[in-house]
């Protein structure tokens, strides 16, 4: 064989079109990797990372389609071909969307679910202070609202540990864990249970973002 012979790497039209694809899915591959890199090193803005991997994804779910009876696993591919693009294969197989975009998703998820707590807490100080009220003063009926409230004041991440609601309810639920259920609480002590919740609830409305705005 002479030195200066091509060597063909298919044999007949549908090779080459699978060895191209190959070509293909190895640089789109490697293109996501170096642009992972680039944002993470803020080489390049959240705008362009976007809209350029937004283009390498859908031209991988494209050809990831085609190829799905030749190359069934992308990870396979990538270690065959000693590839070691791991944000890669993060951001096309497992991702399947930017980083950005999974950012102001996130973002998203907990804007939402600091105001569903937030909503919970401000119930459950409503609720409390009705509740007083209307004279249901008994341990058995004030207990369960009052360690509601403490548990909702506690999911949310805002509030430091030292909140005046949060120690303010702890010290109440600790009093009254001493008491029997079918006590009551003394008109002083509704007065003071009161005069609390209010005082919390107007701290809590104070702590809150863009409070007043």
């Amino acid at each position: 064989m002479s030195i200066g012979m091509e060597v063909k790497l298919w044999n007949d039209k549908r090779e080459r079109e699978m060895y191209d694809n190959f070509a293909e899915l190895f640089a789109i591959i490697k293109a996501t990797e170096r642009l992972e890199k680039a944002y993470v090193r803020d080489i390049i803005s959240p705008q362009e990372y976007e809209l350029e991997c937004q283009k390498l994804i859908t031209h991988f779910k494209t050809l990831a389609s085609t190829l799905k009876d030749t190359v069934p696993s992308i990870e396979r591919f990538a270690d065959t071909y000693k590839m070691e693009c791991p944000a890669a294969i993060n951001r096309l197989v497992i991702s399947g969307v930017p980083a950005t975009v999974e950012h102001r998703a996130a973002a998203a998820a907990s804007t939402s679910t600091s105001a569903a707590i937030v909503a919970e807490c401000v119930q459950n100080f409503i609720t409390s202070m009705d509740s007083l009220k209307l004279n249901m003063v008994a341990v058995d009926q004030v207990y369960p609202l009052l360690s509601d409230l403490y548990g909702s004041l506690n999911k949310l991440a805002i509030l430091p540990p030292d909140f005046e609601g949060k120690t303010k309810m702890k010290e109440w639920i600790a009093r009254l864990s001493k008491m029997s259920a079918a006590d009551e609480l003394t008109e002083q002590q509704t007065r003071q249970l009161h005069f609390d919740l209010e005082s919390s609830y107007n701290s809590f409305v104070a702590a809150l973002p863009n409070a007043g705005t």
